[in-house]
């Protein structure tokens, strides 16, 4: 009977492979996880610590350091990051050197509420609370402010946001129970009347026409109140 080694070879071959990747796949899931790597991605990362994002992950899976990395349910850690009012997004991965890393995105804040309750509207026109490690420099939300309801504070503070001249100059935006808007503006002593949230865009064109000539007259102090609620008027209060 002929032998046909090739065949044999073959077959040897293939099972070493098996037993090499079923060896490495048993020793890779046994490693245990070294202290976790925490990095903050985008812009807006002072709001949040290693420490915090730390007691976040060990409150909500238990302590992580030395935990054998198959026994790591990665989509529970994401959502115990994510659940944080003050993550926007979060990523977590094992490397392979059994590294638990997660990558963390904070909300940005564009406005601070400061009425019976205190916390920021971030970009998204979500609640974001205040944070013990940073005071965000965006203009203050002041009158009558519904935590649930925050649509019509949301689109002028996005506005500000984007706009060179309104982030420059506007520090308040107060709102009335009627959800009539009203701005202050830095080293100007008027009210900016808004009024609803309609034709927006051309009432601030109307109010940066007014403010650019009679900053040049240096007039701007005449004024108690600059009315805007109308799209093509702007009626102004002298003192």
């Amino acid at each position: 009977m002929r032998i046909n080694w090739g065949y044999i070879k073959l077959v040897v071959l293939f099972a070493v492979v098996v037993f090499l990747f079923a060896f490495a796949t048993i020793r890779n899931g046994e490693r245990q996880i070294t202290e976790p790597s925490i990095k903050f991605v985008g812009e807006n990362n002072l709001f949040l610590t290693n420490e915090t994002v730390s007691k976040l992950l060990i409150q909500n899976y238990g302590a992580l350091k030395n935990v054998p990395k198959e026994t790591l349910v990665l989509d529970e850690l994401e959502k115990a990051l994510k659940s944080n009012p003050m993550v926007k997004n979060a990523e977590v991965y094992v490397s392979v050197n059994a590294t638990l890393n997660a990558e963390i995105e904070q909300k940005t804040p564009i406005a601070r509420v400061s009425t019976n309750a205190s916390y920021y509207i971030d970009d998204e026109g979500s609640f974001m609370p205040l944070s013990k490690n940073y005071s965000a420099r965006v203009p203050l939300v002041t009158g009558y402010v519904e935590k649930n309801n925050l649509k019509n504070v949301y689109k002028i503070a996005r506005k500000i946001k984007e706009d060179e001249f309104l982030k420059k100059h506007v520090f308040e935006i107060h709102q009335e129970r009627d959800k009539k808007l009203y701005l202050r503006l830095r080293k100007c002593d008027f009210l900016v009347q808004l009024g609803d949230e309609k034709f927006l865009d051309k009432k601030i064109n109307n109010l940066k026409a007014f403010y650019k000539k009679n900053q040049k007259d240096n007039t701007l102090n005449s004024y108690s109140k600059v009315n805007l609620q109308f799209e093509n008027q702007v009626i102004c209060t002298k003192i």
